[in-house]
């Protein structure tokens, strides 16, 4: 069993994550997010604070991603690409890509890719143009836990820092 440390970064600390808590038309679904990158972790929570105006928490876990790769219904995306793309778009639209699985991982439409992402939804943008700007980047990386009981058997709270 490999398990690895994972974050979520916010302004409360979440002892037991509820999947279905967060908001709708999200990259992967309303799920429970999590990150193996420390310091993305951070940034959301440093902006989080500052626009709910509260204390930076970083909550860390421990996550069998191995166990949830063999067992759950999972969806991991190596790279900013056609299948990537299209699967946010339709998230963001409302629709529901994410419904046939447990568990999805992959690169993050945050700051660096949302305006390409906006441009491709809007039809200012051909894919191939997209995916050519999306190629210029290196996604980082968010967990997307969306099943319950999946949580609750593979992710562990590990406590939590103040930042």
């Amino acid at each position: 069993m490999i398990e690895m440390q994972v974050y979520h970064g916010g302004t409360e600390i979440i002892k037991k994550p509820i999947c279905q808590y967060g908001r709708p038309n999200l990259d992967f679904g309303r799920g429970f997010y999590v990150t193996n990158l420390r310091q993305q972790a951070v940034e959301w929570a440093m902006q989080v604070s500052q626009k709910r105006k509260k204390t930076p928490i970083l909550n860390k876990y421990i996550l069998n991603r191995d166990a949830i790769l063999a067992e759950a219904r999972c969806k991991v995306f190596e790279a900013y690409d056609t299948h990537w793309l299209e699967f946010i778009v339709a998230s963001r639209l409302g629709q529901t890509p994410f419904a046939d699985y447990d568990y999805i991982e992959g690169g993050v439409a945050n700051d660096r890719v949302i305006d390409t992402v906006n441009l491709y939804i809007a039809g200012l943008m051909d894919l191939n143009t997209a995916l050519h700007r999306l190629s210029m980047h290196k996604p980082n990386n968010q967990m997307c836990l969306l099943n319950q009981e999946i949580t609750d058997n593979y992710l562990i709270f590990d406590g939590t820092e103040e930042l």
